[in-house]
């Protein structure tokens, strides 16, 4: 018999905004899962782009392939080398944080550019701690990856079955991105948990998650809807913020798989 708190999906996003990968197993570093945001694309004035402006974006789907990042888009490919950078930094912001990049190449950045009709680049944060971000709640400061906020989210599967209840066309997890699915008995239970291990990995919950128009777009057709949000916002709007899934960061570093135990 499975253990009633247990992972049952995680997901990796290599290059903000674009589609993510479902793995068996990850490694948890400080900054997010190995992998996980350490890319993202900005405009011409050094700012991130996201789905929120361009919701084509989620048609961009990456693989991992050896020491190489495989992009699908329409029909074609593109690769680069994980651990590739020019040498010049760029000072770029995430939201409100200061972030530290390298251009990947020229060749990456000519080909997205190309695909979304303007002028962009492929950026790497390359260190532990070229980002930090604050959290409002707790003061605290945390080396963050290029995510919006904190290095994991962890959606509870009740939760989503509880949505889906409300809504006529159901949606599935993706729509949410999150980093660790885990079984759970009741919806927004997760937004609770305090501390809890996952294989040998201690992960510390810092907030809930407010929630934007990103949620609305269909990562199978890159469309904008009116769901989840319109329904959320009458059932998980505290403090003028829809809430759904909960912002976590890991205390330490380790393997964590699907079917491992959520251990309080």
């Amino acid at each position: 018999m499975s253990a009633v708190y247990s992972v049952k999906e995680i997901y990796i996003y290599p290059i903000k905004s674009l589609a993510g990968i479902s793995l068996e197993s990850a490694n948890a570093e400080e900054m997010g899962f190995e992998n996980d945001r350490r890319w993202m694309l900005i405009n011409s004035e050094n700012v991130h782009v996201t789905q929120r402006e361009y919701p084509i974006m989620s048609q961009f789907y990456p693989q991992i392939a050896g020491d190489k990042i495989q992009i699908a888009f329409e029909g074609e490919t593109h690769e680069f080398l994980i651990n590739e950078s020019l040498e010049t930094p760029i000072a770029s912001k995430v939201w409100e944080d200061k972030s530290e990049v390298f251009e990947v190449n020229k060749n990456s950045s000519k080909w997205f550019s190309d695909k979304l009709g303007f002028e962009c680049r492929l950026v790497k944060i390359n260190k532990i701690g070229a980002r930090k971000h604050e959290s409002s709640r707790t003061q605290e400061t945390y080396n963050v990856s290029l995510a919006d906020g904190y290095p994991y989210l962890l959606i509870g599967t009740e939760s989503l079955d509880f949505l889906n209840s409300k809504l006529e066309e159901k949606i599935t997890i993706k729509r949410f991105r999150p980093n660790i699915v885990v079984s759970t008995k009741n919806a927004h239970e997760e937004d609770n948990f305090k501390t809890f291990a996952i294989g040998g990995v201690q992960f510390k919950n810092i907030k809930p998650c407010g929630r934007c128009i990103m949620v609305n777009n269909d990562p199978q057709k890159g469309v904008i809807k009116k769901e989840p949000l319109k329904t959320l916002s009458k059932y998980r709007n505290v403090d003028n913020s829809v809430l759904f899934g909960t912002n976590i960061v890991s205390l330490n570093s380790g393997i964590i798989k699907v079917g491992d135990e959520v251990v309080f």
